[in-house]
């Protein structure tokens, strides 16, 4: 699915974050201590190699709704925001949180003149957060932040699974 808002392209598609060779930027669904782990974060720091967790080192820990950028390394494109999102039922508020982590991974591409920026379904994985709740958040981040936006010109949204 693709549709444009304020000229700025929304797409949503079926895949592999670690595979948007297209893309100036994917978005690391991190832990607090931007280290390898299950999910998008263990697919990511796979794909990138050894020189990603060093890189992240010393801007760990971060909190939830906070966001740190770093090269790509071996990954197809040229950064990684990595973002902390809120574990579901126990980081208050919840959606507040998520809002925050979308809304600094678009601060960091707009502050990087990052083009395009693709974004995994943070929080749904092992953190919990409910898939539907979770996709109001986001969608409702993006279409209030697209007037703010100069540089970045495409947003993706990368879901792994079909459900």
């Amino acid at each position: 699915m693709r549709t444009s808002f304020n000229g700025v392209t929304i797409e949503l598609v079926n895949g592999d974050i670690t595979e948007q060779s297209d893309i100036e930027a994917v978005v690391n669904a991190a832990n607090a201590q931007l280290k390898s782990g299950g999910g998008v974060a263990g697919a990511i720091h796979q794909k990138a190699g050894p020189r990603l967790e060093k890189a992240c080192r010393p801007m760990a820990p971060i909190s939830p709704g906070e966001a740190v950028i770093t090269e790509a390394f071996e990954l197809p494109n040229r950064y990684v925001i990595h973002t902390l999102g809120p574990v579901y039922g126990r980081d208050k508020p919840e959606s507040k949180l998520l809002n925050q982590a979308y809304q600094n991974s678009l601060k960091l591409a707009e502050e990087n003149k990052i083009k395009s920026i693709a974004f995994p379904a943070i929080s749904t994985g092992a953190f919990g957060y409910p898939i539907e709740a979770a996709t109001k958040v986001a969608l409702n981040t993006i279409l209030e932040n697209l007037s703010e936006l100069e540089k970045v010109e495409t947003i993706r949204f990368v879901l792994y699974s079909k459900n």
